[in-house]
């Protein structure tokens, strides 16, 4: 493996928790302060009552169920040993109890993505991604989604969803109140609280803001980790350039012409992550050394190739 600069990691690491557990914090506290100023100290505890019970009665869905929405289906070990032994490797290393389950997604869109949690997940990988990165580069790809396992953040953004979700009911009954109240207000002459009303207003949008820079911090947090698990800075940064460089362009420019503003997007800008990543190994280490061939020799013969370019599906996403 190489030799990674391991005070760079401790640093990222700890920063993108402290960042993660501030992102989540400013959240609830928004949540919060709606409830005092709509229904003083109670409101405030009846928000996180009502935010407690909903994430511990969200429906836990299975992997299985929501990777059926994106027409992904199981690979066999046969059907890919050289995968399985890599993905048995990596989920050792990161101490999981099962090895997550792999799926095939039937698209030519380099795309991977984990489902579930740590004791029952699942990863799904494109038929795009597996045939255009070589097994260094697919092991950084498989080592983010456990990353993103381990630490649970599928129940993470789960709660800052629920939060946001929150927020933007409390901002809501604030509007109406103030409809119905500011009639009054004015024809009694009473003083229109300006800074009140421009947070009942703006407080679900910067929910939105927090939520999706906790995601593009979760992002950065699960490169870290890959990195810790596989040894290999320069295999993830390799395949993510190459996401970029076969897909990630057209999709901006097929939405807006100027691209995606850095504070709208749930991920951060690949040039920033590879940088990020290139940054833990020193230029004096020596390259790394695998146990694996660089190419996946047998298996995906067995899978279909797809030949339609990538359609978009009725539920948002693309195949």
């Amino acid at each position: 493996m190489n030799h990674l600069d391991h005070d760079i990691t401790i640093q990222r690491r700890l920063a993108n928790l402290l960042q993660s557990a501030l992102l989540l914090g400013g959240m609830a506290a928004l949540a919060g302060v709606l409830g005092w100023m709509l229904f003083g100290p109670e409101g405030v505890v009846w928000a996180g009552a009502a935010a407690a019970v909903a994430v511990a009665f969200a429906p836990s869905f299975s992997p299985r169920w929501v990777l059926q929405l994106t027409g992904a289906w199981e690979i066999a070990t046969g059907q890919a040993p050289e995968l399985y032994h890599l993905m048995g490797e990596i989920a050792a290393r990161a101490g999981l109890e099962r090895t997550p389950r792999l799926y095939y997604v039937p698209t030519r869109v380099l795309n991977a993505f984990a489902a579930g949690r740590r004791d029952d997940g699942a990863i799904a990988l494109s038929d795009g991604l597996l045939r255009a990165l070589d097994i260094r580069e697919i092991a950084g790809v498989l080592a983010h989604e456990v990353a993103h396992l381990r630490a649970n953040d599928i129940w993470v953004m789960t709660l800052a969803d629920v939060v946001g979700r929150l927020t933007s009911i409390l901002s809501f009954v604030g509007q109406v109140l103030l409809v119905v109240m500011l009639p009054v207000a004015i024809f009694k002459g009473h003083e229109i609280p300006l800074l009140g009303f421009a947070v009942i207003i703006l407080a679900p949008l910067a929910a939105v803001a927090m939520q999706l820079a906790l995601s593009r911090t979760r992002e950065y947090d699960a490169d870290v980790v890959a990195v810790e698990l596989t040894g290999d800075p320069e295999g993830l940064a390799r395949a993510l350039d190459k996401l970029e460089q076969i897909q990630g362009g057209w999709i901006e420019r097929m939405f807006m012409a100027g691209g995606i503003p850095k504070w709208l997007r749930t991920h951060p800008p690949m040039k920033e992550r590879i940088r990020r990543l290139l940054a833990l190994a020193p230029a004096s280490a020596r390259p790394a050394r695998y146990a694996f061939p660089p190419k996946l020799r047998g298996g995906l013969h067995e899978l279909p190739v797809i030949a339609h370019r990538p359609r978009w599906h009725w539920n948002g996403l693309w195949y």
